[in-house]
């Protein structure tokens, strides 16, 4: 069983990375309510009637680490509407020569999943343009939903 994980790198600090990364709104589309600036902030987010999922905050390492434990999920296009309730989303960031490098990866989110083709094209989006895209440019891709 092999969870979702990619990678990419960009010229800004961790600790720009670090603070992109926790500005959920700025690279999800959907709507995202509460927090997740501190450690045992709780977010929730909504994708029409598609998604619904609440995150935990449970590490928060600056310019190194954060993860977030999905503790509710409604995914409406799969059998087991809750099959992302217990993974656990990360982020590693660290410092590669002059670049900072970012590894995300969706813990039990495997090919096994119903939801894997999609939920992982989903986060290829989100995690490979949107948030890269904030990193690097102050802008993560909001599209009107």
């Amino acid at each position: 069983m092999k969870d979702y994980t990619t990678s990419f790198t960009v010229d800004q600090t961790p600790e720009e990375v670090f603070a992109a990364i926790k500005n959920v709104r700025a690279w999800w589309t959907g709507e995202v309510k509460g927090s997740a600036d501190k450690l045992a902030d709780e977010f929730t987010y909504q994708y029409e009637d598609l998604h619904y999922s609440k995150q935990k905050v449970t590490e928060l390492l600056p310019g190194r680490r954060i993860a977030w434990l999905v503790t509710e999920a409604d995914i409406m296009f799969v059998r087991d509407k809750r099959e992302w309730k217990g993974t656990q989303v990360t982020f590693d960031i660290s410092r590669e020569s002059d670049k900072t490098e970012v590894r995300f990866t969706h813990v039990g989110l495997v090919p096994q999943m119903e939801c894997y083709s999609s939920c992982s094209q989903a986060w290829g989006y989100y995690v490979m343009s949107s948030l890269r895209n904030l990193i690097t440019s102050g802008n993560g891709n909001q599209a009107s939903s």
